[in-house]
Formats: C-alpha cells, structure tokens, sequence
C-alpha cells in the first residue's frame, strides 16, 4: 500500500482449491472474479489505486491433487466497504480450471491490535524509567523508607553462584532459584540475593545459611518452586519462605511486585533480639518521654549514663552524629531507616526506638526497637 494509506483492517480469508495453483492463480482469481461485483468504484484494482486496499498477501499449501491456504487483504476503508469485499472474495468459486471455496477467517481490527502494543510498550518504558531514574520526591521517600541504591551483580563460591553484593555483609539473605532472580532483586533495591541454580543445593550455600542469621527464600509460584522448596527445607534452615503468585516466576515481577512480596519477610529478618531486659533502665525512660517527644519530628540522643546529650529535628539527626560522638541511646519521632543505622553504628550509638522500622539490610548489631515493642503508644 502506499505511504498515504492507513491500514485499518485485515480481511482474513481461508481457500480450499481442487487442484494444484500458485499464489498468482489465487491473486488473479480475488482481482478477477470480484471485478464488477459491487460496481467499478468496489474494484479491488481501482481501490488499490487511491490507498484504500494494500498489497494482498497470500500463503498456499500443496496437498496430494489440492491447494489449500490463507489470505490477507490490508484495508483502510471503513468496515461496512471491509465486509462487502470479505463477501465479494467469499463468492468467488473457480481458480483456474479448479472447484474452488473461500471463507472469510475474519476481520481483524489493526488499531486496536496497535492500541494494545502501545500501551504494553508504554507499560515497559515506565517500569525502565522507574528502575533507572529517581525523582527529588522519589530521593526523599528513599531516605524515609531506605530504599538504597541497588548493588552489583557478582558470583560466590567455586561454582560461581549468581549473587548481589550485599550478600558478602548483610545479616540475612534471600535464596533465589536463578540468575535471572538476583538481576532482578537488584533492580528492586535488594542486593543480598543469590541463586541456587539448580535442584540440589550447593555446599557453600549450606554453608552461607548457616553463617547467616535470618535466611528467606523467595521461589517461583509453580511446581517446580515446590519441588526446591522441599530441597530447601531438607538442606538449610529457612525462616521466611515467600512465594511469587500463581503461575509467575520471580524474574518476570515488577520492582514494586517484589517489594510489596518481601516488605513483610525482610523488615521480620531486620530486627535484632537482644532482650529488652537488658536495657531496662533505658526502656522506662523511654516510656517516661514518649508524650514529650511524641508528634514533634525530633530526635534527642542519651549518653551511657543515660543524661541527654542534644536534642535536634529527624531531618538534622544524621549530620549530627556525625559531628558530636558520645551518644548510645537514641529516641526519635520518626523511622528508622538504613541510613540511621548506618550513621548510629559509625557514631557508637547502640540503642535505637522509633515509631517503626524500614526495610533495612544490615542492623551493624544495634539494638532497635519500636514504641509498640516496649509497650508505648
């Protein structure tokens, strides 16, 4: 067709053909026998000329003494002129010499084949976009909810296992069935993945489970996943098992799918269990400054001799750690993410309280507590 015709429809057509004919004979009998049908307006030939009909394509098998095969008629007519032309071809009864029969497969509308391949395109530009680039906004709930920068993709042990690189530091880690999972962990802020990859469980996997203390594993939702689950079980000693849904492997989710699957498991495998029992004196202190603190956006850091040291907004608290050392215990009306902890650990801090915790990878063997843990609210 050309470049001023817009495809709107295919006219799909089946033929049955008596005898043995080339893609020509049924070209020439679809121009042919439907010419003067509808009046010369209708004429495939005369359409063809001003852009309505593009070039027919046609497909043909021979079978023993009979032609069978399909036909495709690029329209850009409106569908009533479509249908007109699918009955004109349905009419026809000879090619060539032979008994011939064509029956109209359908009509296929292109837009809404286009629309449909438009918005699939646009569905993957946006999850390409959302892995690759941050917003200010989106750099501001990173920070709230410590959705840190994803690692690199690197490989453990002799035989060379897929992993992130946070495997090599983090507390806890999620067992993964391939390589294709790590990748895809990574791009969903997760780098302390590693792939099994395979049925049987390679020793150093046994090995790294058992150094490790929290161990999730996160398996495809088919039978397969089952199957490694019950490897698994028999091999290491698995806290958290989470699934992917029905049907789906783990590499095909979204980063937001994969987040929304493991926020639950990962924030279980983030908390310490140091007994309160142990800081006692500073648990009642806690409880006896919770209506002072509580709803004013601020942090205030106690010595070891439980005297308060300074008192600043959340949003100043890590730059002060990292000006004035000293502080142990740490209160604060807000939550606590991976970069508190991070500062904490560097300042010597080792008891933190917050009204709740974000997905955190490495706890640097602080204390942390909620308000609800010690019985405040």
């Amino acid at each position: 067709m050309p470049n001023s015709g817009i495809v709107k429809y295919h006219v799909k057509m089946k033929f049955d053909v008596d005898g043995i004919v080339e893609k020509a004979d049924i070209i020439g009998a679809i121009f042919g026998q439907t010419e003067g049908l509808l009046g010369p307006e209708m004429n495939l030939n005369e359409l063809q000329k001003v852009s309505k009909v593009g070039r027919i394509e046609v497909n043909v098998e021979t079978k023993t003494s009979k032609t069978v095969g399909d036909a495709i008629i690029p329209m850009s007519t409106d569908i009533s002129t479509a249908a007109l032309i699918a009955a004109a071809v349905e009419s026809i009864d000879k090619v060539g010499p032979f008994q011939a029969k064509f029956i109209l497969a359908g009509i296929e509308d292109i837009r809404e084949i286009k629309k449909k391949v438009i918005v699939d395109r646009a569905k993957k530009i946006v999850q390409e976009w959302a892995t690759k680039t941050m917003s200010e906004s989106e750099e501001m709930l990173k920070d709230v909810y410590d959705a840190t920068k994803p690692g690199k993709l690197t490989a453990f042990g002799k035989e060379q296992l897929a992993c992130g690189s946070g495997v090599f530091e983090s507390d806890w880690i999620i067992l993964v069935e391939g390589r294709a999972d790590v990748i895809n962990l990574l791009r969903a802020g997760f780098d302390n993945a590693i792939a099994i990859e395979g049925a049987r469980i390679a020793e150093p996997v046994v090995k790294l489970c058992k150094d490790k203390k929290r161990v999730i594993a996160f398996l495809d939702g088919d039978r397969a996943g089952d199957l490694i689950l019950k490897e698994l079980e028999g091999a290491v000693k698995i806290d958290k098992v989470v699934r992917a849904p029905t049907g789906r492997e783990v590499e095909e989710l979204t980063p937001v799918e994969i987040v929304d699957l493991l926020k639950d498991a990962a924030q279980a495998m983030q908390i310490t269990q140091k007994p309160i029992e142990d800081t006692d004196n500073f648990a009642s202190k806690v409880k006896d400054f919770f209506q002072e603190i509580n709803e004013t956006l601020e942090a205030v850091a106690f010595d070891n001799t439980m005297n308060q040291m300074f008192r600043v907004p959340v949003s100043e608290l890590v730059q002060k750690l990292q000006d004035e050392q000293g502080a142990k215990y740490l209160v604060l009306d807000g939550i606590i993410t991976q970069r508190l902890v991070d500062a904490c650990s560097k300042a010597g801090v080792q008891y933190i309280v917050g009204h709740r915790m974000a997905e955190l990878k490495k706890a640097h063997e602080l204390t942390l507590r909620t308000f609800n843990e010690l019985g405040v609210n």
